[in-house]
């Protein structure tokens, strides 16, 4: 089976500056958990689902990144890096990339998550789902929502039948995966600084955003204690 998802984004330009002061000398993805950077273990769950090329965008400390990683021989996949003088947040750091997402200027549907996230994910599920949205007219996305953490009780959408809403319950939580369409970012001048929510929001709004919940190991480490606690984890295995 050819997969139709081809393309990945890891987004690591961010500060980490809850991670302070372990990200004053150490960007926050290379940080490690269970013996390895959380960068790679993305990576790898990445090539294993078939996925051939990476794009990592980086700000911070982004030379140690491209120093640590290389060209992603290592895994089988070709890593290909977006420097951000200084982090243009999730759709500005997309807008940069996309001479880098898209060959020869042809739109592509591609995964993004972002580097600070472990998930037991497989990505090759998302693989229908992208053929769906390369289907559509106007572009949509899919994101991958996970059960409500505590530090984030409220979640942040609706589920419906496997549609996204902004208002039904039950809500669940961004999982910070998703499956996006470079069309959708075309008209974003490239060094424009940009989140995603309005994206999310918009999109959502027009029916055009598909999910699903994910209930397997999730951690989004936006702390030390968090780090601390899922090395324990992995490390326990």
């Amino acid at each position: 089976m050819t997969m139709s998802l081809k393309k990945a984004m890891i987004f690591a330009a961010g500060r980490g500056e809850r991670m302070r002061p372990l990200t004053d000398t150490c960007p926050k993805p290379l940080l490690e958990a269970g013996g390895k950077p959380l960068i790679v273990w993305q990576i790898e769950r990445l090539a294993r689902a078939g996925l051939q090329t990476i794009v990592i965008n980086h700000a911070w400390l982004g030379e140690r990144i491209e120093a640590v990683l290389g060209d992603g021989s290592h895994w089988g996949v070709q890593l290909r890096y977006s420097a951000e003088h200084e982090a243009l947040e999730t759709a500005g750091g997309i807008a940069q990339a996309l001479p880098l997402l898209e060959d020869a200027g042809r739109s592509e549907v591609f995964v993004a998550v972002s580097g600070d996230v472990y998930a037991d994910f497989d990505y090759a599920a998302l693989d229908t789902r992208a053929k769906a949205l390369n289907a559509l007219a106007t572009p949509g996305m899919h994101l991958v929502m996970v059960p409500n953490p505590a530090f984030h009780p409220n979640g942040d959408f609706g589920l419906v039948d496997g549609t996204l809403s902004l208002d039904a319950q039950p809500r669940f939580t961004f999982g910070n995966i998703g499956l996006y369409d470079t069309r959708m970012f075309r008209n974003l001048p490239r060094g424009t600084r940009r989140a995603l929510t309005p994206y999310y929001r918009e999109t959502i709004a027009h029916g055009l955003a598909s999910g699903e919940v994910y209930e397997g190991l999730w951690e989004n480490v936006g702390t030390p204690a968090q780090l601390q606690t899922l090395d324990q984890r992995l490390s326990a295995r």
